[in-house]
């Protein structure tokens, strides 16, 4: 009898053994072992053993388990709508945005004589439908970001409703103070630029922008923050770019150069946007100097990639090829000065501008004693600036509404430094009522807007913008 227990008993032992390796029990104990340790199958040392055994392999297929299906987290933020895996590991971002726009008489800038003398437009369009999508993956320090945009205008840089990458990134951002990017995005050359154009006190950016931006480029930054707090904390900029803007790949062997130095004056940093909708109970400014050089065909740069100013020259003509040397034709310099400050509801900025242009191509001189022509290179000039404040007046009359917010804004470009009576000007008055910060706002703003003329009074146009911006 003992022996038929003890067959029983190492039967049922080795089908035990072999269920738990393919199965994991969900509850504590397991019947079997039970009845086989009431019958005498098997000794209270053995059941110890068994349930060691069994809890041992349940832990480990838990981990299993959880490793290969990690729990997701769906969640919303001021960054949108989305998703975070509950090891902080892995997330992931979807945020869309509108902005309708009313403009009379013209959509873009004027910038030259003909622009001031065209027909007047009365014009809605959706000036910019995106959507951003952004994150990290393995590590909270490896970031990601792209962004597509929708709707695209003529005006801004593509053709009517063509649907576009515009901004695709990675960031290795494990130490504030030395951080990886690698790309396409605005570069971190000027505030103004890079100021989301949904997180702007007006309907757009002024005069300055077009001419001076070195806007989306291609390539590598090495960028970080220094010494937080203190009366010398800076942050800084280094990077290598293609040169030929967003979208196109480089037609030369040269490359764009760059460096911005911040400082942050009281020891805190203020994020790209304007506006100073947090109310800074404590004084926040930066003073900042950016550098650039680059050689190539491109004499501007915008959302639609590599450009040609629509200035002439310090020769005259206009800045384009020459049929000879298009790749490397122009070498192409600027330097800026930028000051920003927000306190207690008042938001100022203001950005100097330099920028000269030298063309290898641009024309042919006087025949020398040989009888043959000789090209003679051009060198431009050219200067700009912009001053804004804006204000919320409630914090100082209290009966005005909080949401209401006024600008003011100055700009001019002087297109060639050495010559006279060519100078572009504006001047513009805005009202923002925010719904809900940045992510939802109506603007409206009104340009006086002139171009100085030789031999012949300035000629001028006024210019109205109704805009309404969401983000969700």
């Amino acid at each position: 009898m003992n022996m038929q227990h003890r067959w029983i008993g190492a039967m049922a032992l080795s089908s035990f053994i072999m269920s738990s390796a393919m199965t994991v029990p969900a509850f504590g104990g397991d019947v079997l072992t039970e009845v086989l340790r009431e019958k005498g199958v098997i000794s209270k040392e053995d059941w110890i053993r068994i349930e060691a055994d069994r809890e041992k392999q349940a832990a480990g297929y838990g981990e299993q388990k959880k490793s290969k299906d990690t729990p997701t987290i769906p969640f919303w933020s001021k960054k949108g709508f989305g998703f975070k895996t509950e090891d902080g590991k892995w997330q992931t971002s979807l945020q869309w945005r509108f902005q309708g726009r009313f403009t009379y008489p013209d959509r873009s800038d004027e910038d030259t004589f003909g622009d001031f003398n065209d027909n007047p437009e009365a014009t809605f369009e959706l000036r910019r439908v995106r959507m951003k999508i952004g994150g990290h993956g393995y590590q909270p320090w490896i970031k990601y970001y792209f962004e597509v945009d929708l709707q695209s205008t003529a005006n801004s840089g593509g053709s009517a409703g063509s649907t576009r990458v515009i901004d695709w990134r990675i960031d290795l951002a494990k130490y504030k103070a030395f951080t990886i990017r690698v790309g396409q995005w605005k570069i971190n050359y000027n505030r103004e630029r890079v100021d989301s154009s949904g997180k702007q006190t007006f309907v757009e950016r002024s005069i300055v922008n077009s001419v001076f931006t070195i806007d989306r480029q291609v390539g590598v930054l090495v960028m970080g923050r220094l010494f937080p707090g203190k009366i010398y904390d800076v942050n800084y900029y280094v990077g290598v770019f293609t040169g030929s803007g967003r979208g196109e790949a480089n037609d030369d062997d040269k490359l764009m150069y760059m460096a911005r130095i911040q400082w942050n004056i009281f020891g805190r940093e203020l994020a790209w946007k304007q506006s100073d909708l947090k109310y800074h109970e404590q004084p926040a400014a930066s003073l900042a100097f950016g550098a650039y050089t680059n050689v190539g065909k491109c004499t501007r740069w915008s959302s639609g990639g590599c450009g040609t100013l629509v200035q002439t020259r310090s020769i005259g003509g206009a800045f384009t090829s020459d049929g000879t040397a298009a790749d490397s034709q122009f070498k192409t310099q600027g330097m800026v000065e930028e000051f920003a400050m927000k306190w207690r509801g008042l938001a100022i900025q203001h950005e100097f501008h330099w920028k000269q242009i030298n063309d290898q191509g641009a024309g042919v001189g006087l025949k020398g004693f040989t009888g043959t022509a000789s090209v003679v290179p051009s060198q431009t000039n050219l200067m700009g600036s912009y001053s804004q404040a804006s204000y919320f007046p409630h914090y100082l009359v209290p009966a005005i509404p909080k949401p209401l917010e006024v600008a003011f804004r100055y700009a001019f470009v002087d297109p060639n430094v050495f010559a006279s009576n060519d100078t572009l000007r504006e001047y513009t008055v805005a009202f923002n009522w925010f719904f809900a910060g940045h992510r939802n706002k109506i603007t409206v703003d009104v340009s006086h807007l002139s171009l100085d003329m030789p031999m012949a009074a300035a000629i001028t146009e006024q210019r109205g913008r109704l805009q309404w911006d969401v983000s969700f």
